[in-house]
């Protein structure tokens, strides 16, 4: 929620008062993903969404609320054939959403989370969404530990969620869940414990955006890099012929690079530059490129490595790469000839083959058109 949160800290530092409305929990078909936020100012104004219109008009009220009480409050909405089309969500999705005032005794947290992006270093800012009454350690009142915060970046933690252990608990934690680029709910019983559900905590995790790397300077390469950074990846584009690897030729590119792709795959290997999270498309179709590349990029526990290429080329590169000493499952790895069968011919139409492989691998997909499958539409996270 980068435009919510750069809205968020910019009214606080103006002084004022606002409400944050948080996706914290979906199940089914809900239409935005935890971490997804919607911002009510005292002016009226509204920044974000949660649902894509199913419930914001009865959040927006919620919110309103908030701001004028500063009392949190966790909101769930589902659907059912009576509300269908009043509150509910009319694709029979489920989803949590914690509301919050922040005011300016917020803004040393935000500023550490501003300062972090700007950095390009991870935050996350970990909130108690819930608290029950068997919940001890929040006394006689456990709404009282609701809307408690603390903020972790890779050298600091600041704030507190009322008991020492209990933040111990979570930063580790959480920690994990920010590693990963993920946002997610952590349940905890007395103290921090883990076991019982007493306490509720949603870690809203800022990571550094994931890599694209994209190897050989060819109009192709501007096509996937440009939709590459729309779909929020950080895109760097390598090549090792300097009269191509230009910043004129890939101007949505965040970096180009003019060196042999398997030496600079190896460098950022070295320097943990590459996760999980990381995408290698290899469009450079030259075996003296392609096959040592692939070797080292298939060894990594990346999240996609597909290559560009006829389908003989194709034969011809898994022969080398079999000889090369790769096993099996690695070579099952490789997405080639890259993209998904959409009859596209263009660099831009390739492109969009590329990006839903892509989206298909992250998210589970089948790449199957929907009105052909049953079930829900949106995939767990």
């Amino acid at each position: 929620m980068p435009d919510v949160f750069d809205e968020l800290h910019r009214r606080c530092r103006a002084g004022e008062s606002v409400a944050l409305a948080t996706v914290v929990a979906t199940w089914r078909s809900a239409p935005q993903p935890p971490g997804a936020a919607m911002l009510v100012a005292a002016d009226g104004s509204v920044t974000g969404s949660v649902s894509g219109g199913c419930v914001e008009a009865d959040l927006y009220e919620r919110a309103r609320h908030v701001l004028d009480t500063g009392v949190p409050e966790l909101v769930h909405y589902g659907v059912s054939d009576d509300e269908a089309y009043a509150v509910g969500l009319t694709c029979g999705g489920m989803l949590d959403v914690f509301v919050q005032r922040f005011d300016d005794d917020a803004l040393a947290q935000l500023d550490v989370v501003a300062a972090a992006r700007q950095a390009g270093e991870p935050a996350a800012v970990v909130t108690c969404v819930a608290a029950d009454a068997g919940d001890t350690a929040a006394s006689a009142d456990p709404a009282g530990r609701l809307g408690r915060r603390l903020v972790l970046t890779a050298g600091q933690v600041t704030g507190s969620l009322g008991d020492d252990r209990l933040d111990d608990a979570a930063v580790d934690d959480a920690r994990g869940l920010l590693a990963a680029g993920h946002s997610g709910v952590l349940r905890y019983g007395y103290q921090g414990q883990r076991r019982g559900s007493g306490l509720s905590l949603f870690v809203a995790a800022y990571a550094t955006p994931p890599r694209m790397i994209v190897f050989g300077a060819i109009d192709f390469a501007a096509a996937v890099a440009r939709i590459g950074a729309f779909l929020g990846y950080r895109v760097t584009v390598c090549d090792a012929r300097p009269v191509f690897a230009t910043g004129r030729r890939f101007p949505e590119a965040h970096e180009v690079v003019v060196q042999w792709p398997h030496r600079y795959l190896r460098d950022e290997v070295d320097a943990g530059r590459v996760d999980r999270r990381t995408v290698v498309c290899v469009l450079t179709h030259d075996p003296k490129f392609d096959v040592p590349l692939l070797e080292l990029a298939l060894r990594q526990p990346l999240a996609y490595v597909g290559a560009m290429g006829s389908r003989r080329t194709h034969d011809e590169r898994h022969k080398l790469l079999r000889e090369a000493g790769l096993a099996p499952e690695q070579l099952d790895r490789l997405a080639s000839p890259i993209g998904l069968d959409l009859g596209g011919r263009t660099p831009e139409e390739t492109a969009v083959s590329v990006a839903a492989q892509i989206v298909a691998a992250r998210g589970g997909g089948s790449g199957r058109p929907l009105a052909a499958l049953d079930g829900p539409i949106h995939h767990p996270g």
